[in-house]
């Protein structure tokens, strides 16, 4: 089926550049790095990010315009966020953006994209591109001035892989997430602490160390017992795992090394907390019943907020998600296209991504961001930027679809007992073959 979907691609993007030419509000006037003055055309090299400011002067448009935005923000993480889309309001009164969280978005989407609902910028993780690309959800970004130099003038390296599918361009990114150890320094000493992110020997001899010093776990991850490939991927990566799933659709979890990434579970789960969920890990960090959350950068602002004192360490390789803004069908074919995606490179530009940093402590993708000296001197930052630079950067290609079950299921197999690693293994990797299948 896959092959029947590769022309169905060509005629999507011929689609996007037939409609681009024909409405005129496909062609931004302006399309700023920094709004007000990098003009996106892709031959024209944008401002330098560090000088650019991240609204514009002139507004794209004098007209009344509702900006619908569908994303997966919540919690304190989302004050900080409405707050400046709310100074983009501010700044230009005759934009109105309107933020909502659908509670499956990829069903909600595909109801209402056809119908000419929904929204006109979807803010979701980047591996959702090849998917929504092929579903004609989104539309390419290339054909609204947004060219590699533009990308490569303002994100950082990882951002760009994330947004990049079959040599086109689908979002623009906004902040990098995986997760790391994070350690309360008030029960973890040094010497309990991993110093070598690949030695799982060690950090298994330290939990058990741990537990019988203590009486408690050194360790809190949600996925232990979950069907969650996203928490676990940091030890089948780490332990040399390339992928659950490559981009052409090879599975990696009959392996040798999928296997010791297994039996170290096995293993772990005798010194482990009986349940781990988000609430129970983050719950027993503040109250002293665990020493580490495994955990990514959403769960700092309430750490600090309980007065934690905490260190962030690397261990393994965590998955390196990218948080993006894409552009919808919906908004080229309401002529919005020009204002959705100035709204884009404002709520991407080092400006916002900076304040948004200092407030919610996420990982910026924009380069200008991530390197402001306020930015670099959090801990937060520090530290989850370290684990992230050795992790893997998910895939925006459609099979990355086909792993997260079979692998959630196999690990949450494998923590219970309900099967041996093994079994639990070979089950999970002819259930990605077979859905990889369906999709060829």
């Amino acid at each position: 089926m896959f092959k029947k979907v590769m022309p169905l691609i060509g005629l999507l993007l011929i689609a996007s550049f037939v409609l681009a030419a024909c409405q005129p509000a496909a062609t931004p006037t302006a399309a700023p790095e920094q709004p007000t003055t990098a003009p996106a055309e892709p031959t024209t090299a944008p401002a330098e990010p560090t000088t650019a400011p991240a609204e514009p002067t002139t507004p794209p448009t004098a007209e009344q315009v509702t900006i619908t935005i569908w994303h997966q923000w919540d919690g304190k993480y989302l004050e900080a966020i409405t707050q400046a889309f709310k100074d983009y309001e501010a700044s230009h009164p005759n934009v109105k953006i309107d933020l909502s969280k659908p509670e499956d978005v990829a069903n909600a989407l595909n109801v209402a994209i056809p119908a000419g609902e929904g929204p006109d910028i979807i803010g979701w993780a980047n591996d959702k591109i090849g998917e929504q690309a092929l579903q004609g959800n989104i539309v390419a970004l290339n054909d609204f001035g947004i060219d590699k130099a533009f990308l490569e003038s303002v994100y950082t390296e990882s951002g760009i892989n994330g947004v990049t599918w079959m040599d086109t361009i689908w979002a623009l990114p906004e902040t990098m997430e995986g997760i790391a150890l994070v350690a309360n320094k008030a029960l973890v000493t040094e010497e309990y602490l991993p110093t070598d992110p690949f030695a799982w020997d060690d950090l298994l001899a330290k939990a058990e160390k741990f537990y019988a010093d203590k009486g408690i776990p050194l360790i809190c991850n949600q996925g232990f017992g979950a069907e969650d490939a996203y928490h676990m991927s940091p030890i089948y990566f780490g332990f040399g795992v390339p992928a659950y799933v490559d981009e052409d659709g090879n599975a990696y979890m009959d392996t040798p090394e999928a296997l010791k990434a297994a039996e170290w579970l096995v293993k772990l789960k005798a010194v482990s907390l009986a349940e781990n969920s988000y609430d129970i890990c983050n719950a027993a960090l503040q109250e002293g019943k665990v020493g580490m959350w495994w955990t990514g950068p959403w769960a700092i602002a309430g750490i600090e907020d309980a007065g934690i004192d905490y260190t962030i360490v690397s261990m393994g390789k965590p998955f390196v998600g990218i948080k993006t803004l894409m552009l919808s069908k919906n908004a080229v074919d309401r002529g919005k296209a020009e204002v959705a995606l100035d709204v884009m490179k404002y709520f991407t530009s080092a400006e916002v991504q900076k304040k948004l940093a200092l407030v919610n402590k996420t990982i910026p993708a924009q380069k200008a961001a991530i390197e402001d000296p306020e930015v670099a001197q959090l801990p937060a930052v520090a530290g989850y930027g370290k684990a992230l630079a050795i992790g893997v950067p998910m895939s925006p290609s459609p099979f990355s679809s086909a792993q997260w079950g079979p692998v959630g299921r196999a690990s949450a197999a494998i923590w219970t007992g309900a099967q041996d690693p093994q079994t639990a293994l070979k089950e999970a990797q002819a259930a990605i073959m077979e859905a990889v299948a369906g999709m060829k």
